[in-house]
């Protein structure tokens, strides 16, 4: 398959089939004497494979890892279970982290609306104001 077509096929662009080659996540595909890349069948479930595993969470180098652990043989279940824990933990950090920033964001919100505006910073009396002749 020429990289057009698995790109169509996979639901990509070509430059991001060019992307993960370069990245690992698809082995590099041979040159026909025409210098176009010959690429499997394979490579467009690998591509839906290594997005499903970024829509899980993994990371690019985290998926085209555990694809080269189904490659080689040597993915358990174990591997992956401590895989997915991995991620799970990072996701549950970033819920946390965007949980106090919401929270912040609502109390500034409150804060602006009773009049106190924390994004505006306390302005100092003008110089004149300071400078008001004595009675």
């Amino acid at each position: 398959m020429r990289i057009g077509q698995v790109a169509r096929e996979a639901g990509v662009s070509v430059d991001t089939v060019r992307f993960y080659e370069r990245r690992g996540v698809l082995p590099a595909a041979p040159r026909k004497p025409s210098g176009y890349r010959a690429f499997p069948p394979s490579a467009v479930a690998r591509i839906l494979m290594a997005k499903t595993l970024q829509d899980l969470g993994f990371t690019l180098e985290e998926a085209a890892d555990a694809l080269r652990a189904h490659d080689t043989g040597t993915a358990t279940c174990d591997s992956e279970r401590r895989r997915l824990e991995t991620v799970l933990d990072r996701i549950d950090a970033r819920i946390a982290a965007l949980t106090r920033a919401r929270e912040d964001t609502a109390a500034a919100l409150d804060d602006c609306r009773s009049g106190h505006c924390r994004l505006v910073p306390e302005r100092e009396p003008e110089l004149s104001e300071r400078r008001r002749p004595r009675s």
